[in-house]
């Protein structure tokens, strides 16, 4: 569901829980493939997690991208896009763990938002 965000566009409607940022599969910008298998396994809730990050499972993504907007104090659908533009086009491929690729995003997307 797109909110209205009153500058001409619209925006993904994140919620917000409690200070913590809860992202949807439906807010996002890009579509990805869901490893039902690891579905249940445990994902990222903050550091640290030396497990390795998969960055093709949604259900690998949606916890990492709440935790980094939780981070930058935001629920822009603007801001997760640019997140997503980050992990996506931008996220070398050597840093792999959840640790790492959440400490990546949030450094370089506070670098990005500083110039905007």
């Amino acid at each position: 569901m797109l909110l209205y965000d009153g500058g001409g566009g619209c925006t993904p409607s994140i919620r917000r829980q409690s200070m913590n940022v809860i992202v949807k599969a439906s807010d996002l910008k890009y579509k990805y493939p869901r490893d039902t298998a690891r579905r249940d396994l445990p994902k990222f809730t903050g550091k640290p997690d030396p497990a390795p990050f998969n960055r093709d499972d949604l259900y690998e993504i949606l916890p990492l991208l709440s935790a980094v907007m939780t981070d930058l104090h935001t629920d822009d659908g603007r801001v997760l896009h640019l997140l997503e533009d980050i992990l996506n086009h931008d996220l070398p491929r050597c840093i792999n763990t959840r640790e790492e690729v959440f400490d990546c995003i949030v450094g370089t997307a506070r670098e990005r938002m500083r110039r905007m």
